[in-house]
């Protein structure tokens, strides 16, 4: 059973949706405003976040950001628009997943237990202030360390705050390292999920460059091969 904090300010709709989840075996904490999910999501942490992006206190992007300062919790967003700019601006501000309204219980459902299925595979843990050079599981790739376990990665020596899916697309990469990998492979592995638009590994990959203080046109560790895919390189 897992702990569901949905936030959603239409009483109608919020009021099925607990009904839904709760016939399946969540136990749901659901809030009409943003300040509030905030709160409730300090103050009684959830294993997931179901959240409505139309509040009438705070826009729903920010409230994911401000969630996103605070936790590294699976959040699974709804919104009534599909264009690549929306889903763009979600990613950025940290979702893990989103659903386009209208949607069936059934798909609520089916994309929570896959949002938490990915949670559940590698859970977060809580940090120290430094990672210890011969940690098992730990990935070294030039002056980055990934400590799998604890979910930390570090660049000279400096943590990197990273949301699940960047660290998971790191892992991921550095798991290949100095290796090219299809974007299909990428899709497939880390986000499992064969529908998810190409551009979303764009989005995260400019992401991850940004805190590894790189770019695109400069790059030392993230390379994209055109037409072919993406590359984790130990610096020269």
């Amino acid at each position: 059973m897992a702990s569901v904090l949905l936030v959603e300010d239409d009483p109608a709709i919020r009021a099925r949706l607990v009904e839904v989840l709760t016939a399946h075996g969540h136990m749901v904490h659901s809030s009409a405003y943003g300040f509030e999910a905030l709160r409730q999501a300090s103050q009684r942490p959830p294993d997931a976040v179901v959240l409505d992006l139309g509040l009438p206190d705070l826009d729903g992007v920010d409230v994911l950001r401000m969630l996103r300062g605070i936790s590294r919790v699976p959040v699974l967003v709804t919104t009534a628009r599909d264009d690549d700019s929306e889903v763009i601006r979600l990613l950025n501000a940290g979702a893990d997943d989103y659903l386009v309204k209208p949607f069936s219980g059934g798909q609520l459902v089916a994309r929570l237990t896959a949002v938490l299925r990915r949670s559940a595979m590698a859970p977060a843990q809580p940090q120290g202030p430094a990672a210890p050079e011969g940690a098992a599981g730990a990935l070294r790739v030039g002056g980055l360390l990934i400590d799998v376990p604890a979910r930390a990665a570090y660049h000279d020596g400096r943590e990197l705050r990273l949301t699940r899916r960047e660290f998971d697309l790191l892992v991921y990469l550095a798991e290949h390292v100095d290796r090219v990998v299809a974007r299909s492979r990428i899709l497939a592995d880390v986000w499992q999920q064969a529908y998810v638009e190409d551009q979303t590994i764009d989005v995260h990959l400019s992401a991850l460059r940004r805190k590894l203080g790189e770019r695109a046109s400069h790059p030392r560790y993230l390379h994209t091969v055109r037409g072919v895919g993406i590359k984790l390189v130990t610096p020269r």
